[in-house]
């Protein structure tokens, strides 16, 4: 069986990961296995992310690695929070504190240009120096609502509204959210890589 690291300390995340490429003789092993410390997410771009970080982790592992980068992009704040997600509010803020400032610079904004979508870019990477990694982006299209609803999900799921659903990311079970997902369909485009053998 193949192994491959798995650019996060997330053990859940990695647990996701591998459950959504069984069949590919793949193991999935989350960096923190093999304490390599956090890359510095310098890029200013999802796949400019991904790509340090997986490249970060084949360097000090010697095997192939996978990362993902992911954010809220917010159409009528020119792109933001961006790759800037995760800490939108500040270093070490939380999902309550992102959602906060996003709802404050879209105070006043009718309805209908309150357009986001969620990204996710995926990045593979046979060895550091890989000149062709394999790259897999998936969005889901959404609203940003005035106030959070539901209690599933983490980061924006509450203020993300999935208009098809008529309901946010934090209403669904994980199995809907995962299937219509940004992340989801990502990993949907990468295991038609693997199975088609472009990451051989």
């Amino acid at each position: 069986m193949r192994k491959i690291v798995l650019a996060t300390g997330n053990a859940g995340k990695a647990r996701e990961f591998a459950a959504v490429l069984a069949g590919f003789e793949l193991e999935i092993v989350p960096q923190s296995a093999f304490d390599v410390p956090e890359a510095e997410e310098v890029g200013l771009t999802f796949v400019e992310n991904a790509l340090l970080k997986a490249r970060n982790a084949a360097l000090h592992t010697g095997l192939p690695a996978l990362a993902d980068d992911s954010g809220l992009v917010v159409d009528a704040l020119d792109g933001r929070p961006g790759i800037h997600s995760a800490r939108y509010a500040g270093p070490g803020a939380d999902d309550c504190a992102n959602i906060a400032k996003l709802l404050v610079e879209l105070r006043g904004v009718p309805a209908e240009r309150r357009t986001a979508r969620f990204v996710c870019t995926l990045a593979l990477l046979r060895h550091p120096a890989d000149p062709t990694p394999l790259i897999c982006q998936g969005s889901w299209e959404g609203l940003i609502l005035t106030e959070p609803r539901g209690a599933n999900g983490f980061g924006y799921d509450p203020v993300f509204f999935a208009p098809g659903e008529r309901r946010t990311a934090a209403e669904m079970d994980p199995a809907d959210k995962n299937r219509l997902s940004h992340r989801g369909r990502a990993l949907a485009l990468l295991r038609g890589q693997l199975r088609d053998g472009a990451a051989r």
